[in-house]
């Protein structure tokens, strides 16, 4: 549909496409660090870069072309552990069979956004659990970067130590950490991509870059398409799986959109907003890789004055040209990208303050989860502790009222998973 002159007239090319530009530059690392990510789930990290590339392309262009607002989809910082040691590694599922999780937990969250069945459920979760969730995953994140920079290690005696200090990595990573937190305090346009960068450049002068990657990828078209497999269906732990991510892609999306279009005044475009983003995590599970979100760095988009989906369509097409660098991004050592895994992990925690501490009916099951899930290294598990925290202590303190019968189903199949543990499954 051609845009209108009343949409036209919101927004010139030209600051459209300056928009678009800096939503880019504001979030092509992630090209690298899902792609890394995405490897420890049993692909190639230049096939993770790959799939992470097509579904930003395929998400955003659909964003600008559909719902005609400016807002970026990637694949969710968080999720993507979810996906690679939660799903992957912690249920035993193969990369493919990870996809299928994936592609119904996508299929749940495409009948909410459709149905009603999306208003319910996200009236039935309390907010402190909603923002606990997030919260833990950002302290997950933070253990995820200090472990791939090598600043915490398994320990002797205890069960994480502190690194060595006069190792070459540990001393890379360090000085760009601290980069990466004076450019992002300091709101330098692309810090994430300067971290990066820098990053790398000082990963070759201290002699630790790995001198074999940056050959050229031959792309092969039958590796764009990944195809689910099925064939765990038939056990529990690729159902108990689905559950977990399922209630983030939905919560996570809604509460990331509303934000948004608050910022953009265009409230009113929230549904078609919302299909889009349930269209495009479906189609991650035929892209090989995690789910996207609509992407936080959206803000720069916003404040960059991209109003209309042509900013979506620029920053699309840019994501499909990165293909050509591909060689490039994959030199990038995870010394200068887990500096950004830590900071986003900082930025997500910060949920922490919209959690009723001085109600302990909310904060302690809020407390479970953010804990839990870094401390288990399952974000599922993790959750699992809260949700059938929060009816014992509502029912504990006499507020059994504030529990609702849809909550309760979802704190009764966290219960029945822990269950299925005691007994061996």
């Amino acid at each position: 549909m051609p845009y209108s002159k009343n949409t036209t007239s919101k927004g010139t090319w030209r600051k459209e496409i300056i928009a678009g530009l800096i939503g880019y530059l504001t979030t092509v690392y992630i090209v690298a660090v899902n792609g890394s990510i995405l490897s420890e789930a049993g692909i190639s990290v230049e096939s993770g870069m790959m799939a992470t590339i097509l579904a930003s392309f395929v998400g955003t262009i659909v964003m600008g072309l559909y719902a005609k607002l400016p807002l970026i989809l990637i694949p969710g910082m968080g999720i993507n552990a979810l996906f690679a040691y939660s799903i992957v590694e912690g249920a035993g599922l193969s990369f493919q069979e990870g996809l299928a999780v994936v592609c119904v937990a996508s299929l749940i969250f495409v009948i909410t956004a459709f149905s009603r069945l999306g208003l319910i459920l996200k009236e039935a979760i309390p907010g402190s659990l909603k923002h606990a969730i997030t919260v833990g995953l950002g302290f997950f994140l933070i253990l995820i970067g200090l472990e791939k920079s090598g600043l915490v290690v398994s320990g002797e005696h205890t069960i994480i130590a502190i690194g060595d200090f006069s190792s070459p990595t540990v001393i890379v990573s360090l000085l760009t950490l601290f980069l990466a937190i004076f450019l992002f305090v300091k709101n330098i346009p692309a810090n994430f991509l300067i971290t990066m960068i820098s990053g790398t450049v000082l990963a070759y002068f201290f002699g630790i870059l790995d001198s074999n990657k940056g050959d050229p990828v031959n792309v092969n078209p039958s590796e764009l398409v990944f195809m689910p497999s099925f064939s765990a269906i038939d056990e529990l732990s690729f159902w108990l799986a689905i559950f977990p991510l399922a209630m983030i892609l939905i919560f996570e999306n809604m509460g990331l959109l509303h934000g948004q279009l608050h910022m953009l005044k265009r409230e009113k475009s929230y549904t078609k907003a919302y299909h889009v983003t349930a269209f495009s995590s479906l189609a991650c599970a035929f892209l090989g890789t995690s789910p996207t979100v609509s992407a936080a760095e959206n803000a720069a988009v916003i404040a960059s004055d991209g109003k209309t989906g042509r900013a979506a369509i620029t920053a699309s097409l840019l994501f499909l040209a990165t293909i050509f660098i591909i060689p490039w991004i994959s030199v990038i050592p995870n010394t200068a990208i887990s500096p950004i895994l830590i900071i986003v992990g900082v930025l997500m925690a910060q949920n922490i303050r919209h959690i009723y501490l001085d109600d302990l009916s909310e904060a302690l099951p809020a407390f479970l989860i953010a804990v839990m899930i870094p401390f288990t290294y399952s974000i599922a598990d993790g959750m699992a502790f809260g949700f059938i925290a929060y009816p014992i202590v509502k029912i504990a303190l006499g507020k059994q009222k504030e529990l609702s019968f849809a909550l309760m189903i979802i704190s009764s199949l966290f219960l029945f998973d822990f269950f299925m543990k005691v007994i061996g499954y």
